[in-house]
């Protein structure tokens, strides 16, 4: 079986516009929410959200570009040129028929629809911008970046909610391993905050309405009250191995294993059995061959909504047993939770975990809930080395992808 690498990687999120700056972010224990800037927000109750703040597209892309994009697309994009460049391939141009796209969205161009249908609404259907449809519809991030990157194998946009960025990653990782493509850029990207996305999920009851920035979002704590919504985007170039070793690329970890399931139960809860998802956490496990004790660390999907911890927890535990030894943080506890892009940036931090050795904390724990029973990583355990970890990711409507890595080493 051909053997999968991750030779780039880039990122934008609530911690920062680059992989460096969000894994350090991650490090310093930063937590990357503040008041909402882009409307009032005051009618729906939440105040606080995970903003990519310092974003500024015209570093990386034109003016032309904007005009043409969704705030969703300029994230792909932008996280792209980045693991582009890392990757090296700027002077090494890919074979156009063996490079794909694989991308995620779970909503796709929000900000578009909303400003669009306001515009419908105030003066009329003949005054929608003839750019609406192609800036908005979801395949556009994976549309643009093939044709930025000349990328001419496969192009498929994956739309599972917040499983999106998984699958995706899931997915080009299949491309790969079946020999049909070399390589393949992948991952998500969200930017849904705004007045229809903050206020759908305020509507379900979904979302924080703490102050505190600190005490915002709680994955695993017994007073956890909802997700932050965070916007951004993440992208990984996978290779071949034989593709990587080939051209030189500098190899930054491996993706060995991915699983996926169905609930099959409620449009928007998890199943509180977790059993799909354990399912698809064991799925991952063996295809990399590996047995369940192998597996040092876990990047949980970890929303701090009572249903999605809990559930989550029992699936780690049909995994790993109630005494199990393995690792559990969710870094959204520091970027929020960015819908179809989160599978793609926590990707991005369990790559960087398992390379340095240095795991993300579970912040803001003041209280485990006593019903996830699982072992979180503190300042006390977090620079452990480990070789393999699971990446998590569940989605509405009972979707769950499960990404396996492994430390590089020949």
């Amino acid at each position: 079986m051909t053997r999968v690498v991750i030779t780039g990687m880039g990122a934008v999120t609530p911690l920062g516009s680059s992989v460096n700056e969000f894994v350090s972010g991650l490090r310093k224990q930063q937590v990357g929410f503040r008041p909402i800037s882009t409307f009032d927000s005051s009618a729906t109750g939440v105040t606080l959200a995970g903003e990519a703040a310092d974003f500024d597209p015209l570093v990386r892309l034109s003016k032309k570009d904007l005009r043409r994009m969704d705030r969703f697309s300029q994230f792909a994009v932008y996280s792209a040129l980045e693991a582009y460049q890392q990757a090296g391939l700027e002077d090494q141009t890919p074979d156009p028929e063996r490079f794909g796209v694989i991308y995620g969205s779970g909503i796709g161009g929000l900000t578009t629809i909303q400003e669009q249908v306001i515009r419908m609404h105030d003066l009329g259907a003949d005054r929608v911008s003839p750019m609406f449809v192609p800036t908005a519809i979801a395949n556009m991030a994976a549309g643009n970046l093939a044709i930025r990157f000349h990328a001419q194998n496969i192009c498929m946009t994956i739309v599972t909610a917040c499983s999106s960025g998984a699958n995706a990653i899931g997915e080009a990782f299949r491309a790969i391993e079946s020999g049909r493509a070399d390589i393949m850029l992948t991952g998500g990207s969200e930017a849904s905050i705004n007045e229809i996305g903050i206020g759908g999920f305020a509507a379900l009851s979904t979302l924080s309405k703490a102050t505190d920035p600190t005490k915002a979002s709680l994955p695993f704590d017994k007073n956890r009250n909802g997700f932050v919504m965070g916007e951004g985007g993440g992208t990984l170039i996978l290779e071949s191995l034989e593709h990587a070793q080939k051209r030189g690329a500098e190899i930054l970890g491996e993706l060995v294993g991915y699983g996926a399931s169905e609930d099959a139960y409620h449009i928007t809860s998890p199943d509180p059995a977790g059993t799909q998802a354990a399912r698809a956490m064991r799925l991952a496990i063996e295809e990399a061959g590996l047995k369940a004790e192998q597996i040092g660390y876990i990047n949980a999907h970890g929303t701090a909504t009572h249903g999605n911890d809990f559930a989550e927890a029992a699936a780690i535990n049909q995994v790993f047993s109630k005494d199990q030894q393995v690792l559990v943080s969710s870094s959204k506890s520091m970027t929020g939770h960015l819908l179809g892009a989160a599978g793609a940036i926590e990707a991005v931090a369990t790559v960087s975990a398992l390379r340095d050795g240095q795991l993300p904390v579970n912040v803001g724990i003041t209280e485990q809930d006593p019903e996830c029973q699982v072992n979180l990583v503190t300042e006390e355990n977090a620079q452990t080395k480990v070789d393999y970890a699971l990446s998590n990711s569940f989605g509405f409507g009972g979707h769950n992808a499960v990404l396996a890595f492994k430390k590089w080493s020949d």
